[in-house]
């Protein structure tokens, strides 16, 4: 009989649930609509606490992205982590893939949860998703903090981002295929340079990284809706949360941005 391999990182699954409601979150999942559900960690209790919604980035879905936070913020916010379109257990059939659609479906995920207002932390791509979400629905959001992030991904901001770092695409970048690939994006991504053994790579490959196709529409999305965008006028206090060493958005972009 052949070997069964065990996938460690879908392994340590049940241990982050665990640890993520004792952080005060359980996952639930929420159909918005025909054919679009979403996941969302909720807290698992009602509260009085000021809402605070936590946007992940490409590389991980919401758990995996703010684990470490989740607990700390809770002591004093209602915290709500969703999982966008594509990522962990959150699919739509339908065939928009822009950060705007992305924005309008977290807007539906919110209101199906109570949610009439909110902060919001938004991290990489999920930072985009956050500023069209203050452009759309001012009403709801309060106030943002952005990091690692820019309000659109231009033509001219993505190209130059890649050409720093040596890579010829975002899904080059973002959708790495090989283990090879993941530890480029993580040593382009994390300040402490990570080791793990190969196959721990590998597993996370296979765990983290599904729906490639769609993610790949999203990332081509993500520049074509924005080739004429404009900077809108927001009327929320942002906080922009930056690494000095920052290498996919340098200081600079953030500097620009402000």
């Amino acid at each position: 009989m052949p070997r069964c391999r065990v996938n460690f990182v879908e392994l340590q699954k049940p241990l982050l649930v665990k640890v993520l409601k004792w952080g005060g979150v359980e996952p639930k999942l929420v159909e918005i609509e025909e054919g679009t559900t979403m996941n969302c960690w909720v807290p698992t209790k009602r509260s009085t606490k000021p809402p605070l919604v936590l946007v992940h980035g490409f590389a991980a879905e919401g758990a995996v992205t703010w684990q470490f936070q989740v607990g700390k913020l809770s002591k004093e916010y209602s915290v709500y982590v969703p999982d966008m379109l594509f990522f962990g257990r959150s699919t739509t059939v339908s065939q928009q893939r822009s950060e705007t659609f992305q924005a309008e479906c977290l807007r539906k995920l919110l209101n199906k949860l109570g949610v009439e207002r909110c902060a919001m932390v938004g991290f990489s791509y999920g930072g985009m998703v956050t500023f069209k979400m203050a452009e759309l629905y001012p009403e709801l959001v309060t106030c943002l903090v952005i990091s690692g992030s820019v309000i659109a991904m231009t033509d001219s901001i993505g190209q130059t981002s890649l050409n720093r770092l040596g890579f010829s695409s975002s899904a080059e970048l973002l959708l790495p295929s090989t283990v090879k690939g993941l530890k480029a994006l993580l040593s382009v991504a994390c300040y402490k340079k990570i080791w793990f053994p190969n196959f721990l790579f590998q597993d996370f490959l296979e765990v983290m990284f599904n729906n490639r196709e769609e993610r790949g529409e999203l990332l081509v999305a993500l520049v074509e809706s924005n080739k004429e965008a404009q900077v809108p006028s927001l009327s929320q206090k942002i906080l922009l949360l930056w690494g000095n060493n920052d290498e996919v958005f340098n200081l600079e972009v953030a500097k620009n941005m402000r």
